[in-house]
């Protein structure tokens, strides 16, 4: 009788990673911009007011802008919101972005993006006032963020480096790979991780040969936009992996299952980068709203 093998093919090594839950960290930051947003009110009279534009009815946009003012509400921040049709011309939508930047009641811009196809997207973020650019989309925001002076962080990317930090991952001398190009994700967290002394490598979709680059990364930002689109098989042993990718269905841009077998750290989707993103949107409004307020005092939240 042969005897039955200790490992066969068939067989799946368990998990080995630990989560980076962005839950927590998130609902911490959420309260004391409630907080910091309380005082604001109590001194001025005036709430911290975000205001939402989005065009269009994409379902999805509908459901993210609802679920943002839902949670400025519970902050304590007012959410005044501008829904324009989806026939809207960049001409339309740019003067209903201006008009919000020249009103001083209203402390952040949020412009929900895709736009949609025939508008100029950028020439419609480019309308934002760079004192309410908390989501971080300007060019200005943009500058801020390569030479490291003050300004508003693109959101998702400043929730990503604020959760490294709550999870003690260590950046300066690490190699960081980046995948996605983005403007207001690839590209500026590839910059706040070299601001923090880490050497990183961008890549994208057309990579040559994307595998090799993936393998040499100590940490591991995903941001292409494509369900599943890195191989757990590809991560180094012991990388810390941020997957800030959201497809439908719940799926990240990364395999989680085969990455959390060989990942030191990984983030769920949901549930990791995508709480981050909203509390440091709140965080942003708050502190945008503080200084057009002229309360100087309060402490930092970001």
């Amino acid at each position: 009788m042969n005897a039955t093998p200790a490992h066969t093919p068939t067989d799946t090594p368990a998990p080995t990673a630990r989560l980076m839950d962005g839950t927590a960290p998130a609902r911490r930051l959420v309260a004391r911009s409630a907080e910091a947003a309380a005082e604001i009110t109590r001194r001025t009279g005036t709430a911290p007011c975000l205001a939402t534009v989005l065009v269009g009815e994409d379902p999805a946009s509908v459901t993210y802008v609802r679920m943002k003012r839902a949670r400025c509400e519970k902050a304590g921040i007012r959410s005044l919101h501008v829904a324009l049709p989806a026939s809207v011309g960049t001409e339309e939508l740019v003067a209903a972005v201006q008009g919000l930047s020249d009103d001083p009641a209203v402390h952040g811009i949020l412009l929900q993006h895709p736009v949609g196809p025939g508008i100029d997207e950028r020439a419609a973020f480019e309308a934002i006032a760079p004192e309410k650019d908390v989501d971080g989309v300007t060019t200005h925001s943009f500058a801020a963020m390569g030479f490291g002076l003050p300004g508003f962080a693109s959101c998702t990317p400043g929730g990503i480096v604020r959760l490294l930090d709550e999870y003690g991952v260590e950046l300066a001398g690490k190699h960081a790979v980046v995948v996605g190009r983005s403007p207001i994700l690839g590209k500026p967290v590839g910059m706040m991780l070299l601001g923090r002394d880490a050497t990183v490598t961008y890549c994208h979709s057309r990579t040559a040969d994307l595998a090799s680059h993936v393998r040499e990364a100590d940490v591991l930002v995903a941001a292409v936009g494509k369900p599943r689109f890195l191989r757990g098989e590809d991560v180094k042993p012991g990388a810390v992996v941020i997957d800030a990718g959201y497809n439908p269905g719940n799926v990240g841009d990364v395999d989680f299952a085969s990455a959390a077998r060989r990942a030191s750290l990984i983030t769920p989707v949901p549930g990791g980068v995508g709480p981050m993103t909203i509390a440091v949107l709140l965080a942003q409004t708050v502190e945008a709203a503080a200084g057009q307020l002229g309360v100087r005092d309060l402490p930092r939240l970001l």
